[in-house]
């Protein structure tokens, strides 16, 4: 059965054309249950949420900035977030934000035992995403209604160009790859058998649950298999299981040639 999922989206930091890529993405998680918006509708510059909002059958909350310098929008989002976990009608939420305010509430919402999804920009603040079970980068959901070969070359393209530390396009919240080929030859060290061989699927969630933002995605590839085979430091192995149609692979770090 799909999880019953609230959708809680900041309007105040999130441009409706990601909108159509949030909900896909949510689809592959369970099911919105609850499809809210904050922001103070007043204000021109949300108008041109109201067709998304009638088309997706999204309410939209009405806050008004009471105060300068004071975000109320955040405020009624927390108040409705704490009001739906105590409703104990859905098993989890999707914080859209890129603003660091929501910290806090994804971490009492986990320990609430709710499963945790944040989206937002690259700008995005590290501590919300560390708060967050997953978290999504809605500029590389948007990117994937690209051809496959345009995000092949881009993160070609950014490897030449981007500094080391950094992931393609020089933003700082994105795992380099020199660094993800390092955390996950530790993660396969750690967990291997004696043989060197480790389960990718194993590997897979150890990686999610350490780096909550990690995501295929990000690196130009829709599956963690062929991301593992590009990074040319790991061996890939399929091993038949006693169903037929079920392969299991294993990867084993590549030794050097002396």
């Amino acid at each position: 059965m799909d999880k019953r999922i609230a959708v809680l989206i900041d309007a105040d930091n999130v441009s409706e054309k990601y909108l159509k890529y949030i909900f896909d993405e949510i689809s592959n998680h369970g099911t919105p249950t609850y499809k809210r918006i904050y922001g103070d509708w007043t204000k021109p510059q949300l108008g041109s949420w109201k067709k998304q909002l009638l088309d997706n059958s999204i309410t939209p909350i009405q806050q008004y900035s009471y105060t300068t310098g004071k975000n109320a929008t955040d405020a009624a989002l927390i108040i409705d977030a704490m009001d739906i976990l105590y409703s104990g009608n859905i098993e989890g939420f999707c914080i859209v934000s890129s603003d660091s305010d929501f910290t806090k509430l994804a971490s009492r919402l986990r320990e609430a035992g709710m499963m945790v999804i944040g989206m937002g920009e690259k700008k995005t603040p590290k501590p919300f995403i560390a708060s967050c079970e997953k978290f999504k980068y809605l500029e590389v959901l948007a990117g994937m209604d690209k051809p496959e070969e345009t995000l092949e070359t881009k993160t070609k393209e950014s490897k030449k160009t981007a500094p080391a530390k950094m992931n393609g396009g020089g933003v700082p919240n994105i795992m380099s790859r020199r660094r993800l080929i390092q955390v996950i030859m530790n993660i396969v060290t750690e967990i291997s058998d004696e043989d060197g061989w480790a389960n990718l699927s194993e590997v897979g969630n150890i990686l999610n649950k350490r780096y909550p933002d990690f995501d295929t995605r990000n690196y130009g590839h829709a599956k963690l298999t062929p991301l593992i085979s590009s990074l040319n430091k790991l061996n890939i192995s399929s091993r038949k299981t006693s169903n037929p149609n079920i392969k299991l692979k294993f990867i084993k770090i590549k030794q050097e040639k002396k």
